[in-house]
């Protein structure tokens, strides 16, 4: 048997946030447990699957008005985050998932859910949310902005973000929040790359959801490293590849 456990603020110290569980005291893990006990007045759902005393997977989701996602969906609940561990998928713990934050905005009247996927990086694939109804409402580049329309009121649709990254062309630029407790080490390996390459790192904290909505160079808003204006990874990486992908992109 499973349960899906509602996280609070009141239980979330049990419970965490699924990511990192096993490294609590992590600055990474810190980080995004006070993140999270922000955003909970915001109105953000975190659900956990547990079965059999162990986490098989988790959503997180919040009111489109609030997201940390470069989407203009207000009307819409935003999933930011849905996975499911590779060995547990098949048991229906995401369709629980998925219908318990659709019906959580059914119940705020909003208009639909929406979510960014892509196959690359970490965001989810779309060929689940595809069976469940979900419609492709607007791309760019490997970004695909999915939607569930209740009524048939105001799509969302991805910023104009694109022109972002050209006017950041001195050295690296690294757009980032504290929504992932794995962004904190990526950034460390970043740096740690720059150094040895003798290359300017800055760093743009994303502190705000108007700002990750508004400010980041891709639909993530978690992510973003930005290389003499071009946008070269918006995944964590370790310093050697981070290294690798530098000198690939280097003029």
């Amino acid at each position: 048997m499973f349960e899906m456990i509602n996280v609070t603020s009141e239980n979330v110290h049990t419970y965490g946030f699924f990511c990192m569980r096993s490294k609590p005291k992590e600055e990474g893990y810190q980080s995004k447990l006070q993140w999270l006990k922000e955003r909970f007045k915001d109105g953000l759902s975190l659900k956990i699957i547990q079965e059999d005393g162990k986490q098989r997977g988790f959503i997180e989701y919040i009111p489109g008005e609030f997201t940390w996602r470069a989407v203009n969906a207000k009307k819409y609940m935003v999933i930011h985050c849905f996975w499911i561990a590779g060995k547990n998928k098949g048991k229906g713990f995401g369709s629980t998932l998925l219908n318990e934050c659709i019906r959580e905005a059914k119940a705020m009247n909003l208009s639909g859910v929406a979510l960014v996927t892509s196959e690359r990086g970490w965001l989810p694939n779309k060929t689940f949310f595809e069976k469940k109804g979900f419609r492709l409402v607007d791309q760019i580049a490997e970004f695909e902005l999915m939607a569930l329309d209740f009524n048939g009121e105001g799509t969302p649709r991805f910023y104009d973000w694109q022109e972002t990254a050209k006017d950041y062309s001195d050295g690296i630029t690294v757009f980032k929040s504290d929504q992932c407790p794995f962004i904190h080490d990526a950034v460390l390996n970043l740096n740690e790359a720059a150094e040895e390459l003798d290359i300017n790192v800055k760093v743009i904290e994303l502190d705000h959801f108007e700002m990750a909505q508004q400010k980041s160079p891709t639909p993530f808003g978690v992510f973003t490293v930005v290389f003499e204006g071009r946008i070269i990874s918006y995944h964590p990486q370790t310093k050697n590849k981070f290294v690798k992908l530098l000198q690939e992109n280097k003029a």
